[in-house]
């Protein structure tokens, strides 16, 4: 598949995500926690949806993509729209030499993709050396009731005139974690017939008290833990959970 291909289904698979409420959240809590500037690195942006409202919303974006594929989409984006956003092909636990940052970001569940907890470790560890003191992370998970108890064993799916798709979950070999089988059939027009194409992706989350050991191991101060999209505590049966840190160096 071309990633034109790709990133359209990605895209059509996540048109209804609320990109404006990372935004607005975003916001909050950079001016509730007095960052002083606009230099924003934005991990694991995929096709730059994310990246490019920030980027209408005056932050200096970096975009940062295991997939070249993925970029290359990012970039038609921006440029599309004007906007300066600079887009480097790195794995998030892998980070190196991208400078220092105000504000770093693992938007959209991106985190439950690492196949591993040291991948999630070094991530955190690499994102510490990469934020300016007194810098925010800020980070969203699938909740383990989200995990178990919505994605597991279920099926979605949708049926419209130029693209349908099914999505079946199923239960991961570690605990709290799905395997997603999806498959497209998106309409050529040169054609008149349907293409199917088929993905699979693995996403594992971890009990909050871990990411927050792990994030206080990397130098974090936690400051917030929060739910979908509200300035609450999780709940038992909350769905996204956000971590909001800061880098905070004792003088």
């Amino acid at each position: 598949m071309s990633y034109e291909q790709f990133a359209y289904l990605y895209d059509e698979l996540m048109k209804d995500v609320p990109y404006d409420k990372w935004v607005e959240l975003i916001e909050q809590k950079a001016s509730e926690y007095h960052v002083p500037g606009r230099k924003l690195l934005d991990l694991a942006c995929g096709t730059g949806e994310l990246s490019v409202r920030l980027a209408g919303s005056g932050y200096d974006v970096t975009g940062v993509d295991l997939s070249e594929d993925m970029l290359s989409v990012a970039r038609g984006k921006s440029d599309e729209r004007g906007l300066p956003i600079q887009y480097f092909q790195q794995n998030m636990a892998e980070l190196e030499g991208l400078g220092l940052f105000d504000i770093i970001g693992i938007f959209c569940d991106s985190l439950n993709y690492l196949q591993n907890e040291e991948d999630v470790k070094r991530t955190f560890e690499g994102v510490f050396t990469h934020l300016k003191d007194d810098g925010l992370f800020i980070a969203d998970v699938h909740s383990i009731y989200k995990m178990n108890h919505i994605f597991m064993n279920q099926t979605f799916a949708l049926n419209e005139e130029e693209i349908s798709y099914i999505w079946e979950s199923f239960e991961g070999e570690h605990p709290h974690s799905v395997e997603h089988e999806l498959t497209f059939f998106a309409l050529d027009d040169t054609t008149g017939k349907y293409d199917r194409y088929d993905e699979l992706h693995f996403q594992r989350t971890y009990p909050v008290e871990q990411y927050q050991t792990w994030l206080n191991k990397a130098g974090f101060e936690v400051l917030d833990v929060l739910a979908d999209f509200s300035d609450t505590p999780p709940q038992d049966d909350s769905e996204r959970i956000f971590f909001v840190c800061r880098k905070h160096i004792k003088k």
